[in-house]
């Protein structure tokens, strides 16, 4: 796990640092499987700058972390698409594998290897800062025998990296 945060943490600082952000979010999950906790849960991400830009789509770098109420964790990197949508509206996508930890067996989703996927829409302030609600879904994608998933509903905050 140390190892996995170690490069997490590498990728995300060797971007430039235009157009990063950092994440934050609240929000409430809800466990597919009927003998698991529903329960709250908050999630840090980061996103580098764009390594990709084309009219209005960006797409960049990112890595995640999400923690349950009942002390259930997810881990993850990937990839993170913004479509600015006009009048300082955007909608946001990412696709993360990582690894998901659970301390509750009823909250097991089928393996250790999780893969979170996110749709978001938001609004920016003049600031640079945002706000914006995000679906999130983790699953293992049928990978392993037991795929029961999460799904999520956040409140997040956009916070813009100035170095």
């Amino acid at each position: 796990m140390k190892e996995i945060l170690t490069l997490v943490l590498f990728l995300v600082f060797i971007s430039p640092a235009n157009s990063q952000e950092w994440v934050l979010g609240s929000g409430f999950a809800d466990f597919s499987s009927n003998r698991a906790k529903d329960t709250s849960i908050i999630s840090g991400e980061y996103h580098t700058a764009p390594f990709y830009s084309q009219k209005k789509l960006k797409v960049g770098w990112g890595g995640s972390i999400s923690v349950f109420g009942t002390g259930d964790a997810h881990l993850g990197a990937g990839l993170v698409g913004v479509v600015e949508l006009g009048n300082r509206w955007f909608a946001e996508t990412s696709v993360m594998p990582g690894i998901y930890t659970h301390k509750k067996t009823e909250n097991d989703l089928g393996s250790a290897f999780e893969i979170r996927s996110l749709f978001s829409v938001g609004r920016r302030f003049k600031n640079g800062g945002a706000i914006s609600v995000a679906l999130t879904h983790k699953s293992n994608a049928s990978t392993a025998a037991v795929n029961p998933g999460v799904n999520a509903l956040l409140l997040r905050w956009h916070l813009p990296v100035r170095w």
